[in-house]
């Protein structure tokens, strides 16, 4: 019986970019579809429910930054926003509002199918797991569970919703409490790139919306380590 394939929404205005975009994800086995603008994507995201969204910033209506915000007041799907832009504000920016990944116009196609592929495989929906794995992959702590075999969180007994990325990085820190990881280190494991292209801001950025979704608990924290990083921090 031949795999699912996985699912990937492109939406840019520019169609030459996007078929461009389609041939090299076809050429790896991803089936496609495009949306020309803003509207049509966000109609896309619930009749096609892709696997992820490739999503130019620039769209005639509504722009890239509000199709993000609506996808994630609704949905987990992975996002990759695709920019000419290449200021560090505009990738802040995307980054805040719920992107995994930043990816500067022009790009290379290898670089473009690696990114896709890094994220897709950081991320697995709940349907997937092995139950084997289960205990292996569920962080419990006072007022906190975090589960990554199903991407779930659970916070002062509420189910909380959280963007893959954010639930990965909160996911590796307290599984290993009390142990500092500099911002390149997190950046490699959780991003699979040294020179991500966010830099170590993108780190602190991913830090920030993670206090403001679970702030700090009398038992445990995320401590900054000024000059180096950040570190889980759980009292006895």
């Amino acid at each position: 019986m031949p795999a699912v394939k996985q699912k990937i929404l492109i939406v840019d205005d520019d169609s030459n970019i996007a078929e461009l975009i389609s041939l090299y994800l076809n050429k790896e086995c991803f089936d496609t579809m495009i949306a020309p603008d803003g509207e049509t994507a966000l109609e896309m995201v619930d009749s096609y429910r892709p696997n992820l969204i490739l999503l130019d910033l620039m769209l005639p209506g509504i722009d890239g930054y509000q199709v993000c915000r609506e996808v994630r007041a609704k949905d987990s799907v992975p996002i990759i926003m695709l920019s000419a832009k290449g200021e560090i504000f505009d990738k802040v920016l995307g980054l805040e509002l719920g992107a995994d990944d930043y990816i500067e116009k022009p790009f290379d196609s290898k670089e473009l199918v690696a990114r896709v592929k890094a994220v897709l495989r950081r991320y697995r929906p709940a349907a997937s797991p092995a139950p084997a794995a289960a205990a292996d992959k569920i962080v419990e702590l006072p007022d906190l569970t975090i589960n990554l075999t199903n991407y779930s969180v659970t916070y002062m007994g509420r189910p909380l919703d959280m963007p893959p990325k954010e639930l990965e990085l909160l996911y590796f820190l307290a599984s290993s409490p009390n142990r500092v990881f500099t911002r390149e280190q997190l950046l490699d494991q959780l991003w699979g790139y040294y020179d991500y292209v966010g830099d170590t801001r993108t780190v602190d950025v991913h830090i920030k919306r993670l206090r403001e979704k679970i702030g700090d608990h009398e038992k445990w924290r995320i401590a900054t380590i000024w000059g180096i990083g950040y570190k889980f921090e759980v009292n006895s």
